[in-house]
């Protein structure tokens, strides 16, 4: 057997409120050291040694990945003022391309359809005019991402940006359309992508300071230098980041400036820009809302999305003018099982996104027409069929346009692409993701189950499994081997949804659940309270009561268990590796945020200091150190046997430095009764979202996937062919 790198201990001694802490491996840290380039390397090659019997596996995930995916593919066409925009997929090319095509008339909502045998050298339909052609920026570069793109509201020109490295800085170009030439105007260092202002002669930009954080607003004049470019507005508490964005009406520049539990906006009319960026409502530490400007019974509103009556939201409206929160109208009131997240404002109705009991709802609020009728004419839910969905609106740029995109997927049903119709409340499918090879949704079954938390709290999980799995010859049922997938941190929801991917481990007699613990928003913000700060530890708790929930049920054993979770979730995994090792036959833990005490104690490093609302201060408050070392994954790894882990990591990670990783693995190899069982795989080209381009995605994947598979005894089992039997629609 090959032996495992063992990294040097080279110990440094710290004190923190009186507390001496040791760390044998900070000298990892040291990115640009050839000796750590030479550790890192020295793990993926143990990694590949340990994991070279499933190289056919690896292979086979890939090639099922490919041959249920349409590589030579088209996007519902969205309509954005005089065209529909969409993207194209081609077999063999890893990122594809962006067009457009003319509407044909103000009236004309319904999106064209491209032949479905369209070849990728034809234009998907007549008049297709290419934007940009992804493939080739990507030329030369082992990493490509496109950060974001956006027209100019005359339609001539393309503000877009790229990332070639994974650090997620990206440069802002501007394409003439028509001629095919770039402008002079290139902004580097800039986060996402950008915004025109509603006249199409500047571009808003944000960038980054040297700790990872958005703190800064520009506006750039066409034809200038970065040089030249006017700050708009600087943040200057750590806490808080920024962005900006115009209003759907195209009448307000908006720039939001929050921590994880404040907010503060600022608006610029564009019927009075001499009056400048103003403060709508000043913050107030613990004070949460949004803006967005809509029309009432004829009158000019903000709608105020907020949490001042109660911590689930209340929907109200307020002058387009600075405006306290007492001033503001309750439109929708606070509702203690129904958790308002979001809400679009359109000319005739209003969509808005909420939750009750772990689903995704959207409600739909027709106006009124006229300064006479009321400003609500009718309020309801778009109704959906299924046990476990999520359903979300997106691709809505038009202020007039009576028709609302939206997405709806279980964990059965592919991604599907509605227009909803809100005077005549029409639901019509625009398209479900193909999967080829006959897939049937039929063949699987997706349930909601609950467990009882230490606390006796009840958590749910979504689950979903090949129909007969778990069927005995004697009518009995029996334990299949299953992925329990986990995250629990931000508000950040999990939802249900569909993976072409995780076809490949359900077809060979696997399920799939994701246990929605606290920390997340699946039930709304009690659910997000009880699960940070010094309540981390009902985050882990959850987990492994969704585990021993399955275990205890019949579902599943603890040796074909396997546990998942990456970024805030990785820190999920080494916490509950380290607290309840025996209930798991194997840990997936990507890019995991796993010595957070060390980062959260250095306030330079990127993200530490607007952290401080979701994890605390460590270095500041002695309670709060000694809570955060309490479930530390690195700080706390022990002389046992813990279940086998793969450990995966970008060595361009801005979010979660590689380091994380790399320092865990080498004190679990060093500590653990098992260590040799312990696999750490650093991507050398990549970022915190991992590589890019979707057949290095897939193949990335499938090394994961095979790796589970193998863990839970199923390496060598052949996937049962699909039924054949046409795709249903939900």
């Amino acid at each position: 057997m090959p032996r495992p790198p063992l990294a040097e201990r080279r110990p440094v001694t710290s004190q923190h409120h009186g507390r001496t802490r040791v760390d044998d491996y900070e000298w990892l840290r040291d990115k640009g050291a050839p000796e750590v380039t030479a550790y890192l390397e020295a793990e993926n090659a143990y990694t590949q040694e340990q994991t070279a019997h499933l190289a056919g596996l690896r292979q086979a995930i890939f090639d099922e990945i490919k041959g249920r995916t349409r590589e030579t593919d088209l996007s519902v066409p969205t309509r954005n003022r005089g065209h529909w925009y969409y993207g194209r997929s081609f077999e063999g090319k890893e990122y594809g391309a962006s067009c457009r095509v003319p509407v044909a008339g103000p009236d004309d909502w319904t999106p064209p359809r491209p032949a479905e045998d369209c070849a990728p050298d034809q234009p998907a339909l007549p008049g297709e005019e290419l934007l940009l052609d992804l493939d080739a920026l990507a030329e030369g570069h082992e990493f490509f991402s496109l950060g974001g793109s956006s027209i100019s509201p005359d339609g001539t020109l393309l503000a877009y940006s790229t990332d070639v490295v994974g650090d997620e800085r990206y440069t802002i170009r501007v394409l003439d359309v028509a001629s095919r030439e770039h402008r002079p105007d290139e902004i580097e260092g800039v986060i996402g992508g950008a915004t025109w202002d509603p006249a199409g002669e500047h571009l808003y930009y944000v960038t980054l300071d040297d700790s990872w954080r958005a703190d800064k607003v520009w506006r750039h004049t066409l034809g200038t230098t970065q040089a030249e470019d006017e700050l708009v507005h600087h943040e200057e508490d750590g806490r808080f980041f920024v962005g900006v964005g115009r209003s759907r009406s195209d009448r307000f520049m908006i720039i939001a400036c929050g921590s994880k539990i404040t907010s503060e906006y600022r608006f610029l009319d564009s019927r009075a820009p001499e009056l400048g960026f103003r403060v709508f409502s000043e913050r107030r530490e613990g004070l949460e809302y949004s803006l967005d400007h809509a029309v009432l019974a004829g009158e000019d509103v903000f709608l105020v999305l907020h949490n001042a009556t109660g911590p689930d939201f209340e929907l109200g409206t307020a002058p387009t003018a600075p405006t306290a929160p007492e001033d503001w109208q309750p439109l929708i009131g606070h509702d203690p099982a129904v958790r308002l997240e979001d809400v679009d404002a359109f000319a005739r109705h209003l969509v808005v996104h909420q939750r009750s009991e772990g689903l995704t709802q959207l409600r739909i609020l027709e106006l009124g027409a006229g300064a006479d009728a009321p400003a609500i004419a009718d309020d309801y839910l778009v109704e959906f069929d299924h046990e476990v969905y999520t359903v979300g609106s997106g691709s809505n740029p038009g202020f007039g346009q009576p028709t609302v995109r939206l997405g709806y997927t279980t964990m059965a049903v592919p991604s599907s692409v509605y227009d909803y119709d809100v005077r005549t409340r029409e639901l019509t499918l625009l398209r479900q993701a193909p999967v080829l090879g006959g897939y049937d949704p039929d063949d699987y079954e997706e349930h909601r189950l609950w467990a009882t938390a230490a606390d006796g709290v009840q958590v749910p999980i979504s689950i979903v499994y090949r129909r007969g799995a778990r069927d005995r010859d004697d009518g009995g049922t029996r334990a299949v081997p299953t992925l329990l997938y986990g995250y629990g941190a931000y508000e950040a929801s999990y939802d249900p949804y569909f993976s072409v991917a995780r076809l490949s481990l359900l077809d060979r007699g696997a399920a799939f659940a994701i246990a929605h613990v606290r920390g997340g928003g699946e039930m709304g913000r009690r659910w997000y309270d009880d699960g940070k700060l010094d309540r981390k530890q009902n985050t882990f708790s959850d987990f492994i009561a969704c585990g021993r929930h399955l275990v205890e049920t019949g579902w599943t054993t603890p040796e074909t268990l396997v546990a998942e979770g990456a970024s805030a979730g990785g820190l999920l995994m080494g916490a509950v590796a380290n607290q309840a090792p025996e209930l798991f036959g194997g840990v997936l833990a990507g890019v995991p945020f796993v010595d957070n005490l060390t980062t959260m104690l250095d306030a330079s490093l990127p993200l530490t200091v607007t952290e401080y609302d979701e994890w605390g201060n460590p270095e500041a408050d002695p309670a709060v150190y000694d809570y955060i070392a309490s479930y530390a994954p690195y700080d706390n790894v022990a002389a046992t046997t813990y279940p086998p882990i793969l450990a995966e990591t970008s060595l361009n990670d801005t979010r979660v430095l590689y380091v994380e990783p790399a320092k865990w693995v080498a004190r679990l190899r060093a500590t653990a009764l098992n260590g040799a069982d312990v696999l750490l795989r650093t991507e050398m080209a990549a970022g915190h979202g991992g590589v890019s381009g979707r057949y290095k995605a897939w193949h990335d994947r499938a090394f994961s996937l095979a790796w589970v598979l193998d863990r839970m005894g199923l390496a060598g089992r052949a996937p049962v062919p699909s039924s054949g039997a046409a795709a249903t629609n939900p």
